[in-house]
């Protein structure tokens, strides 16, 4: 009788401790907001086989896409719609594209090299853009530091990140995305004193990304091939 007893006291500790690990790992598992921020790149780095190779930019890549006879259907139905047509197009090409991942990832791409271009970063430039792009930003970059400037930027928000157009050039895929941000950029000289910008004055800005990858690659990464204002 004592060794039955025994024996349901250890089925019932197992279980009592079965169940204390689970809710611990359901307590680690859950993210409280005042963790510190993980070593998180929205961009994949290259490695070092990679070096020559501009396909960086790593938007989230939705795999499992849509049915090809579902695309060919919006297709007919987009062919008043210049973006539509594009961005159907590319998803025939890439069944892994999707609208709102890609958004997701651009807005990552916005904020990460607004910030490394104000922080003179090129070190971090270098992997996520295209080499004409890169020559642009870097240029700045250095007209600054001769200049013995610094630029600190504050990005306030993203207002409005929106697809503004979208097409296949042979096995290339171009979007371009409207960004809305809300800005303070203040340039300082080397003794701290503002030369140009207010810290209390928040800009909207609006400013036009093209993303392109080539979709017969496996590689998801998207690169920023161009940046411009609106006309």
């Amino acid at each position: 009788m004592d060794n039955g007893l025994q024996f349901f006291d250890i089925i019932l500790f197992a279980a009592l401790a079965a169940f204390l690990v689970l809710q611990l790992r359901r307590v680690l598992g859950r993210r409280t907001g005042h963790e510190q921020p993980r070593d998180f790149d929205p961009f994949q780095q290259r490695s070092p086989e990679d070096s020559g190779n501009d396909k960086v930019v790593n938007l989230p890549d939705r795999r499992g896409g849509q049915r090809e006879d579902d695309i060919t259907g919006a297709a007919n139905g987009a062919a008043e719609d210049p973006l539509a047509s594009g961005l159907t197009q590319i998803k025939l090409a890439d069944h892994g594209f999707e609208e709102s991942g890609f958004i997701e990832g651009a807005r990552a791409a916005f904020e990460m090299v607004v910030a490394a271009f104000a922080d003179g970063d090129s070190k971090t430039l270098r992997p996520l853009l295209s080499n004409n792009v890169f020559d642009d930003f870097t240029g700045a970059i250095q007209e600054r530091e001769t200049a013995n400037q610094t630029l600190e930027t504050t990005l306030v928000g993203i207002k409005e990140a929106k697809i503004e157009d979208a097409e296949l050039q042979d096995r290339t895929a171009f979007v371009t995305v409207r960004f809305v941000s809300e800005q303070i950029n203040v340039v300082k000289d080397s003794e701290g004193r503002i030369v140009e910008g207010d810290p209390s004055d928040v800009t909207q800005i609006t400013d036009l990304w093209t993303f392109a990858r080539n979709t017969r690659s496996r590689d998801p990464n998207w690169t920023l091939v161009a940046t411009r204002s609106p006309d």
